[in-house]
């Protein structure tokens, strides 16, 4: 059995994430690879629970950061423990649609919680299980917001932010790119994942 591989997609809101993982998954599933997608905050009944509140019941609309930050974590938590870890150790192909970093970004550096708490709740909640490589799709936050208000579909909470919030989340993820080179690789959104991957030496 090979051994399972965890692949995080990180970006702001409009970036392409979902477009690039269909593209990636297809292409892995042709070569052979068993692969599953799960997306934060959510994955899970519980976690798909959590995600409503946070994303669009009108209970959240008065949620505070701290809120905010312990409930993407508890999502995480349970995620990691039902269904990340099992299927890592069946030897599939994980990719998450946002992962820890997310939060670092937005609760973090975006919302100004104390970084060095968000960290620790961050590995608290994945207790230990890291991915094997993070692909930040990097995009002008303008064209990002303007993407999404464009949608014609009803915003969530956080796609709801001002342009100012998506600039933020922008700088951050190029800020913890930096702080992580080793794990983390940043891929203009407009080049896109599948000429990223054919540049690699090695196939992920």
């Amino acid at each position: 059995m090979s051994a399972g591989f965890l692949l995080s997609f990180e970006g702001s809101e409009g970036c392409g994430k979902s477009t690039q993982i269909a593209l990636l998954r297809t292409r892995l599933e042709a070569a052979g690879r068993n692969v599953v997608v799960l997306r934060e905050p959510g994955g899970t009944e519980l976690g798909e629970s959590i995600r409503h509140l946070l994303q669009h019941a009108k209970e959240g609309a008065a949620m505070t950061p701290e809120t905010e930050l312990l409930l993407f974590a508890a999502s995480r938590a349970q995620l990691v423990r039902e269904k990340i870890r099992p299927l890592l150790e069946s030897g599939t192909f994980v990719i998450l649609d946002r992962f820890l970093d997310s939060t670092t970004v937005y609760q973090g550096i975006a919302r100004g919680l104390p970084l060095e708490s968000v960290r620790a709740i961050n590995h608290f909640a994945i207790g230990g299980t890291l991915p094997n490589l993070t692909l930040v799709l990097d995009m002008d936050s303008a064209t990002a917001w303007q993407r999404i208000h464009q949608s014609g579909r009803e915003l969530d909470r956080m796609e709801s932010q001002p342009q100012s919030f998506f600039e933020k989340v922008r700088q951050g993820y190029l800020e913890v790119a930096q702080a992580e080179p080793q794990r983390i690789q940043v891929i203009d959104a407009a080049v896109g994942v599948r000429i990223f991957i054919g540049r690699r030496n090695k196939t992920v």
